[in-house]
Formats: C-alpha cells, sequence, structure tokens
C-alpha cells in the first residue's frame, strides 16, 4: 500500500507503506515528514538491512524516502526503511496460493522467496506433475513462481510449497495403436460370434439327402411287437383289399 498526501483522515496500521521527506538528521536517526499531526520517527537500525555507521551515510536532509509504518504511538510514528515480511507466521496457512522468487537450487529442490521470515522450499518431486529428473529442467534462478502452501512447521521455520498442486492433471490421450490393436479385437470376437450362430444353423438339406430321409420314415413305419415284425395298418388294409379282389377274380379255363 503506498500513501502520499494527506493522512490524517485515514488510519494507519501496521506495514502500510508511505512516502515522506527526511526533516532532520539526529546521532540517533531522522525525523520524517509523512504528511501526519504527529512525527514520523525512523530509528538508525531500521535504515538498512546492515550495520549502519552514521545516518547521513544513508540518507540526507530534505530527501524523499520511502517508509514502512511499523508501530502507531500516542506522539510518534515510528518508521522502517526496510521492507516488511509480507507475511507472518500466523498468515501462513495450507492451501493458500503464494508468489515468489526462486532464490536457490538443490538437487533435492528449490528455494522460494515469498515475503516471509524464511523461503519455502518445493521438493523437486512438487515442482510439476510427472518425472522431473533436475530442477533446472523446470526452474531456473530469479524465476518468478506461483505455488500452494502444503505445511508450515513454524518451530522448525519450515514452509513447504507445491508448484504440481496448482497444475492442471495430465490427460494421456489413447495412442492410434491401441486403438487399432482394439479394433482388431473387436474384429476378432465378431468373427468368432458369427462362426458360432453358423455352427447352430441347421444346414440345407440336398436331394439325396431327402431321398435317403424318406427311405428311413418309411422304414420306421414298421413296428416290433415282442420281437416279431408288425406291418402297420394302413400296410394291413391293403394286403387284405389284394387278397379279396384275387379271390373274386375268375381265373382263365
Amino acid at each position: 500500500m503506498v500513501t502520499t498526501g494527506t493522512m490524517s483522515e485515514v488510519a494507519l496500521e501496521p506495514k502500510t507503506k508511505l512516502t515522506g521527506k527526511i526533516l532532520k538528521i539526529t546521532l540517533a536517526g531522522a525525523l520524517v515528514d509523512v504528511s501526519q499531526p504527529i512525527p514520523g520517527v525512523l530509528h538508525i537500525s531500521q535504515l538498512q538491512k546492515g550495520p549502519v555507521n552514521k545516518v547521513e551515510e544513508v540518507v540526507k536532509e530534505g530527501q524523499t524516502v520511502d517508509v514502512w509504518v511499523k508501530h502507531v504511538r500516542k506522539d510518534r510514528i515510528e518508521l522502517t526503511m526496510i521492507q516488511p515480511l509480507m507475511y507472518d507466521w500466523k498468515d501462513l496457512q495450507p492451501e493458500m496460493v503464494v508468489k515468489g522468487k526462486v532464490v536457490q537450487l538443490e538437487p533435492y529442490g528449490v528455494f522460494v522467496e515469498i515475503g516471509a521470515e524464511r523461503p519455502g522450499m518445493i521438493h523437486i518431486s512438487e515442482l510439476a506433475r510427472g518425472y522431473v529428473k533436475n530442477a533446472s529442467d523446470v526452474v531456473k534462478e530469479g524465476d518468478e513462481v506461483e505455488a500452494m502452501i502444503l505445511k508450515v512447521d513454524r518451530k522448525k521455520r519450515q514452509i513447504r510449497l507445491s508448484m504440481k498442486a496448482i497444475q492442471p492433471e495430465i490427460v494421456e490421450e489413447e495412442k492410434p495403436e491401441r486403438e487399432n490393436k482394439r479394433g482388431r479385437k473387436n474384429k476378432k470376437a465378431e468373427k468368432e460370434v458369427e462362426a458360432q450362430i453358423e455352427e447352430n444353423l441347421e444346414p440345407e438339406l440336398t436331394a439325396m439327402q431327402i431321398a435317403w430321409q424318406t427311405a428311413q420314415d418309411r422304414a420306421k413305419s414298421h413296428k416290433t411287437y415282442k420281437g416279431k415284425r408288425v406291418k402297420s395298418s394302413a400296410i394291413e388294409q391293403e394286403d387284405i383289399l389284394s387278397r379279396t379282389l384275387e379271390k373274386r377274380m375268375p381265373t382263365g379255363a
């Protein structure tokens, strides 16, 4: 948050970014005009991250500087020129998505500066979906990346991140060769079904086969009773009629 101009009606909170002008330099620090009813105080220890021997080695009177609010007191606003952390430990929660810069590559993964007290670590298995042999195959030092927080261990000062967690899943398309094999299998199965159907169909009879079948049916018309062959009733009637006619017909002299 960058704030310039009149701030009397705005409630200042820690980490609020302001633009101010150095009014006076002292041995302990400097007074800064941040357009507030009370002065802004910049301690020598808050001029930069490294040690400072003299205030004037870092800032000059009349210089415009960017500062951040550390604390708001009744009589002053305590400021810092050291950019505060974007996240405190209490702010970091699993499944949060954060942005950061890759600051270090290791064989087992990479470290990413996300604006917390410690960089977050992305294990090589969490860099991308699929197999990753070297971290450098995915990211380079200085890359801006986006990742999801997997775990936060405040006691060990560890932040575990994952780039893979926010990447879409890889859907592999079925290869044509596999489709051809499947098609061949389907055709083979269809042929087997057709063969089974043909085996269950009765074959058409030829003329010779029909004649043979008729002869067989006639042979079955004779029955056997107590081991003796007996003619059917139709045949018996025909025999009786023939004998009667023979008796009635006159014989020539």
